[in-house]
């Protein structure tokens, strides 16, 4: 993947022998010819860095859109038989490998987009109108295990994707939890319609295979107080 001057500047320091906290790379390493191989994380609030950036922020993460659109289009399980434990997602480009491991899924949906037609988007890891799925608010699941919500998202990323702590914040007060509080919503109001929650997605979720190991919690969906 060709990145910008400015990102390749970012990955000068890696690249000239200091390693990372990833299990023995080095940014741009090349463990064949003509083939080079890079690593990145996305957090649960959908941005992307470099692994090795020390101070993950705002600031420090990627903000392009076409990069970030041509990273996640590309983005897949990874069968490379490198890094496969501590990297479980490639993006591939040629004869680069572009490895992400994630906080939780490598799908983040972050808004939805305004005026976005009959059918509303759901935007995903800060790609706007380039990156997005139609929202299906039937199918918002929260996973009962650690209070965090979810939607559909392309197969070919795992099938499900975390909604970032903001949006599922906002859409708080539009669940309702038939079977009381202590237990997970059962209906979503949206738009004037009342939605029957499917939950469709908690065997995907429970299966394990198509996340990652979490490092910082993510705000779980709860009922209003009161």
């Amino acid at each position: 993947m060709r990145l910008p001057p400015a990102l390749r500047l970012r990955l000068g320091a890696g690249a000239s022998g200091a390693a990372g906290p990833g299990p023995g790379y080095r940014q741009g390493q090349r463990p064949g010819p003509r083939t080079r191989e890079y690593f990145y994380y996305i957090d649960h609030q959908g941005q992307l860095f470099l692994d090795d950036t020390k101070v993950k922020n705002f600031i420090t993460c990627f903000k392009d859109v076409a990069f970030l659109t041509f990273f996640f289009k590309r983005l897949e399980p990874n069968r490379s038989g490198r890094y496969e434990t501590e990297f479980p997602f490639l993006s591939p480009c040629g004869r680069e490998r572009n490895f992400l491991r994630c906080d939780d899924r490598p799908i983040v949906f972050t808004q939805i987009l305004p005026d976005s037609g009959k059918t509303p988007l759901l935007s995903y890891c800060g790609g706007g109108e380039r990156l997005v799925v139609p929202f299906q608010p039937q199918s918002l699941t929260v996973l009962p295990e650690n209070g965090r919500l979810y939607h559909p998202a392309p197969a070919k990323a795992g099938g499900v994707g975390l909604v970032r702590s903001a949006l599922a914040f906002e859409w708080s007060p539009c669940f309702e939890y038939g079977r009381g509080p202590a237990q997970p919503p059962t209906h979503f109001l949206w738009e004037g319609r009342r939605y029957r929650l499917t939950e469709e997605l908690l065997p995907l979720l429970r299966a394990g295979g198509s996340g990652c190991a979490g490092e910082s919690p993510a705000v779980p969906v709860t009922p209003p107080q009161g």
